[in-house]
């Protein structure tokens, strides 16, 4: 592990790449703090991605191919190749905005108790324009156990799993992310919120691509018997995890 470095991790798929320069713009963009690095780790998802077509040769990053698994299984194999003391989540199809990286690790820095961060997220639309939601929680901590109980009211955390960093050390001893076709990072997410303190950064940290070929726009990602097996397996995971710390959490 290097202490100073944030590793962002991003699964990409033979048909994933047509943003992959945008992302990778978006990133190089990025003014660190002071004696920090970045590192970023592309997983190929899969054959014939051919990631390294559309970004430029650099030290930084670092391409990779495993056996088609799904974003989350090959987010997990890009984390263990990554060294860094911060994961951070990056899709291949979004934009970080200026400064995300810097108030991620500013609050992780400023706050040693907190485990994680996540952003608020403006949607970019296939005309360009960027959109703004209401819902977000306040800018400062999230109390643990504050995502889970909002979860199982709205079966959605109130925070965007797309933008979340966490500490090398708790992505890990949760096993990276959940094994799921989709929802693994809010799997991830609900397991940081049992183990640690989070924090809400309430300027935008990222731009959410909108586009058809999304795995979001797929009817099985909200109803159907996927969406319930999913849903019941990240519920029972967390409320798990909860209760070995700190005991039971009522249903």
């Amino acid at each position: 592990m290097t202490r100073h470095l944030v590793s962002l991790i991003t699964p990409v798929h033979r048909d994933g790449v047509a943003h992959l320069a945008d992302t990778h713009r978006s990133l190089i963009c990025q003014d660190l703090p002071t004696g920090w690095e970045w590192e970023w780790l592309v997983q190929e998802d899969g054959d014939d991605v051919h990631a390294a077509d559309h970004i430029p040769p650099d030290p930084r990053i670092r391409i990779a191919q495993s056996r088609r698994g799904g974003p989350h299984v090959a987010r997990t194999v890009a984390l263990g190749r990554s060294m860094g003391s911060l994961i951070k989540t990056l899709d291949a199809d979004d934009c970080l905005s200026v400064g995300a990286l810097a108030r991620d690790i500013t609050v992780m820095g400023q706050h040693p108790h907190i485990g994680w961060t996540t952003s608020a997220v403006l949607d970019l639309m296939p005309d360009g324009e960027l959109l703004a939601f209401d819902g977000d929680p306040a800018d400062g901590p999230i109390e643990r156990g504050s995502v889970l109980a909002h979860w199982t009211t709205h079966r959605r955390p109130q925070v965007h799993p797309a933008t979340m960093c966490a500490r090398r050390t708790l992505v890990m001893a949760l096993g990276g992310w959940m094994a799921l076709p989709a929802s693994g990072d809010t799997g991830l997410l609900l397991g940081l919120d049992a183990l640690a303190d989070g924090w809400f950064i309430s300027e935008p940290g990222l731009h959410y691509r909108q586009h058809a070929g999304q795995i979001t726009a797929d009817a099985r990602h909200s109803h159907g018997p996927e969406w319930e097996a999913r849903m019941a397996v990240i519920g029972e995971h967390a409320r798990a995890l909860h209760a070995l710390v700190t005991g039971p959490v009522p249903l």
